[in-house]
């Protein structure tokens, strides 16, 4: 006969339904463990996406910024000696295309135009003056320099092979296949659902700098009379939120304003 206390003993313990109620209360409790780190991997790499694109199009932005800034020094005015070579002095701030003596007016130029700049400034490196060329091409950003030419056309100079090169991507600003989708996710991006220059021109005129196009002052509307760029930069992350599948767009402005008092 066996003892009491051991068979006591070996009645302690749980039961089959405690056990599987224990095991049923840890899959719950893990399953929504895991749904919340699954969540939470998809939120950081989402933001993870935003912040990248947000600096890759706040880069391209500052340089724009800077190299407007900067544009149209040094001017021919400012050598006493020898007239210097073309390739020495900055003729004018923006170049334009098509190539001739005068300047076209923004709106019939080829650049500047709404989505392609050329500015001309001092490169410190070669002590020579360069053609600094940004073009929207699609949803690619480029950007280009070369030595500025004797005569030659500034357009085609910084446009020939090995010149440009992408600066930024997924600029949506001219692209028509997604105006309508992004509006929706985000109204008012796209007035009128029309495409939004990059680049916004404002010229001399005396009363100041006015919208280049603005026809009270036509008889200033000159390429070489930009005094101030404003530049837009519409971004979209390359993949959907990953949560919820919308799209995710960061706008980005900024003013670039050339201070030579010589142009």
């Amino acid at each position: 006969m066996s003892h009491p206390l051991s068979s006591r003993a070996r009645q302690a313990g749980f039961s089959l339904i405690e056990l599987l109620l224990s095991v049923s209360l840890f899959i719950i409790i893990s399953g929504a463990a895991f749904s919340l780190l699954n969540m939470a991997q998809k939120r950081f790499k989402t933001e993870g996406q935003v912040l990248n694109s947000f600096q890759q199009g706040r880069l391209a932005l500052d340089m724009i910024v800077r190299d407007v800034n900067d544009s149209g020094y040094p001017a021919a005015n400012q050598f006493t000696a020898v007239a210097p070579a073309l390739t020495k002095y900055a003729a004018t701030p923006v170049a334009w295309s098509p190539n001739s003596a005068n300047p076209c007016a923004i709106g019939a130029c080829v650049s500047p135009g709404d989505f392609d700049l050329i500015l001309e400034e001092l490169d410190n490196t070669t002590n020579n003056v360069e053609w600094i060329h940004y073009q929207l091409v699609g949803t690619t950003l480029l950007r280009g320099s070369v030595i500025k030419g004797n005569g030659t056309d500034p357009l085609g100079d910084t446009s020939a092979p090995g010149v440009m090169f992408p600066y930024a991507t997924n600029v949506m600003n001219n692209s028509p296949a997604q105006i309508t989708q992004i509006n929706a996710a985000y109204p008012g991006t796209f007035p009128a659902g029309a495409p939004v220059p990059v680049f916004t021109y404002y010229c001399d005129s005396p009363t100041g700098p006015k919208l280049c196009t603005d026809p009270t002052i036509a008889a200033f509307n000159l390429a070489n009379n930009i005094r101030e760029v404003e530049v837009t930069l519409i971004v979209m992350i390359q993949q959907p939120d990953m949560q919820t599948g919308r799209l995710r767009v960061v706008t980005l402005n900024g003013r670039g304003h050339r201070v030579n008092p010589n142009q």
